[in-house]
């Protein structure tokens, strides 16, 4: 069975400096991603071994711890791949992400109305958690997501195309207990060619939930 493993970040440990700092890189990518890596191939032997024995009184605990960090995986996952060093400002027609504008007008009313929204979102959430900008497929709009530690309180067909994590791992060693000031600092990195790409695959797949027969 294919295990999941760790991905090599897109530049090195400086890149995004001055807003992230190489130190909170290299804790984030090495210790922390590779942390819920390991915890979600750890808990499929263990769900594998629960099978196998029929021990099902541990199940609840194992398929939370699952979610847990499956979802952390694929939210970092993402977030690596959202920012540049060379990103921010405003996605724009010019630079060949007209569609990602026009999404985010269509659905927010404005480009300050969904930087406002989703800026909110990432630091009021309360403890841990992540502020997630999503494709919806039912409406084909996109969608502001507060979400709790990885998985919690999201839509279930939803996709994630760009992420901001609020988590103090994140940004405390730098920006110790300022969270607004790191989700500010964080739209100057934001890779829209990234965030595009990744608009543009969602809308692609058709028919990914089938509400009916």
């Amino acid at each position: 069975m294919p295990v999941y493993t760790l991905p090599e970040l897109p530049y090195d440990y400086s890149a995004l400096a001055p807003v992230i700092s190489p130190e909170i890189i290299e804790l984030h990518h090495d210790k922390h991603h590779a942390a819920y890596v390991k915890g979600a191939n750890d808990t499929l032997e263990q769900l594998a071994e629960a099978r196998d024995k029929e021990r099902w009184a541990a199940l609840n605990g194992l398929e939370k711890t699952l979610a847990f960090h499956l979802s952390g995986h694929i939210l970092h996952s993402i977030y690596w791949a959202n920012m540049t060093g060379d990103g921010g400002g405003e996605p724009l027609a010019a630079d060949g992400v007209g569609d990602l504008a026009d999404a985010i007008t269509e659905s927010f009313g404005s480009f300050a109305g969904f930087k406002a929204q989703l800026t909110k979102a990432s630091a009021t959430t309360q403890g841990s958690g992540w502020g997630v900008l999503a494709y919806e497929p039912l409406s084909g709009r996109l969608i502001v997501e507060q979400v709790y530690d990885h998985q919690g309180n999201i839509g279930q067909g939803s996709v994630p195309i760009l992420v901001f994590d609020a988590w103090e791992h994140a940004f405390y060693l730098q920006y110790r207990n300022q969270k607004v000031d790191f989700i500010e600092a964080m739209w100057a990195v934001v890779n829209w060619q990234d965030v595009a790409r990744r608009l543009e695959a969602a809308r692609s797949r058709a028919d990914v939930l089938l509400l009916a027969p």
